[in-house]
């Protein structure tokens, strides 16, 4: 059984524009759409006290308008909807593991909220099983054509990215689109290469040869695999996210990976993917290492 894209829904121009880009995904991954409305009852409406169900009857309508918008633009569409009272962070996370994909709505450049207001976002991105995309109000279908490429970055060994550049390749090759791959470099310190590392640089005719040679050779299997999507490498000394973001005005979807760590405060999803979620001037998707 195919797994559906699924979009969370909080009637915000944001995750408007979320439910349309997975819309979109889904027609170009022939996949069903599955769509996550959760809802607090807050007591009190404009006109004074409102029931329970007066307000979950609100919900539903306005969740069903957005559904029709959808179905109107893509007729053959399958599409479910899960109204659920509670907990975002537990309705999204539990629509995840029965995902390919969950889209959200997020919010300009700099501070994202929405969906990532305090922690509920940042639980989400960081604990969901499968990869989140995060898409903000102002994105259209029209970004997705005209030769924008699929940005992924990766790093460390082949077997640190496999998931983040496979995800990758399949987006690209839904649209037709040019994989990016990124590999930012730094000079090296004690912090940064091992011994062992630094060997296989002096082996490979520098430490730029050898970023280029362990790009490649991370590249190699998924060309191999998706032989149709072309493939630019792209080895360049920086931060990772400032590399990233450096090419970005030029990408349909950004995307990065994470391995999600807990510190007293919560969870965190590291500076690379934080920092393109914040700034990049595209829809980001965050995959998870396995």
């Amino acid at each position: 059984m195919t797994r559906p894209i699924t979009a969370g829904s909080d009637g915000s121009e944001e995750s408007l524009a979320a439910l349309a880009w997975a819309a979109r995904e889904a027609v170009r991954r022939r996949a069903p759409l599955h769509v996550v409305h959760a809802w607090r009852f807050q007591g009190q409406g404009a006109a004074g006290t409102v029931d329970r169900e007066t307000q979950e009857g609100w919900v539903r309508e306005a969740l069903a308008q957005a559904v029709a918008t959808v179905t109107d633009h893509h007729p053959g569409l399958a599409v479910t909807t899960d109204v659920r009272e509670g907990d975002a962070v537990a309705a999204l996370l539990a629509a995840a593991a029965d995902t390919e994909t969950l889209v959200l709505g997020s919010r300009g450049h700099g501070a994202v909220v929405g969906f990532l207001l305090g922690s509920v976002g940042q639980q989400v991105v960081a604990e969901a099983p499968r990869p989140v995309v995060l898409v903000r109000a102002d994105d259209e279908a029209a970004a997705e054509a005209g030769g924008r490429e699929v940005v992924v970055g990766q790093q460390g060994e082949p077997e640190d990215s496999a998931d983040v550049i496979g995800f990758a390749f399949e987006a690209a090759a839904a649209r037709g689109a040019t994989v990016r791959a990124v590999r930012a470099w730094t000079l090296p310190t004690v912090f940064t290469y091992s011994p062992g590392s630094m060997a296989l640089a002096d082996e490979a005719g520098g430490l730029e040869q050898y970023e280029h040679k362990a790009l490649g050779e991370a590249l190699a299997p998924w060309r191999e695999r998706f032989p149709d999507v072309a493939v630019v490498e792209h080895v360049e000394m920086g931060s990772a996210g400032q590399v990233l973001l450096s090419v970005s005005a030029n990408a349909q979807l950004m995307v990065v990976g994470r391995r999600a760590r807990r510190t007293a405060v919560g969870a965190r999803i590291g500076s690379v993917a934080h920092g393109v979620l914040h700034h990049a001037e595209c829809p980001v998707a965050v995959v998870p290492h396995s």
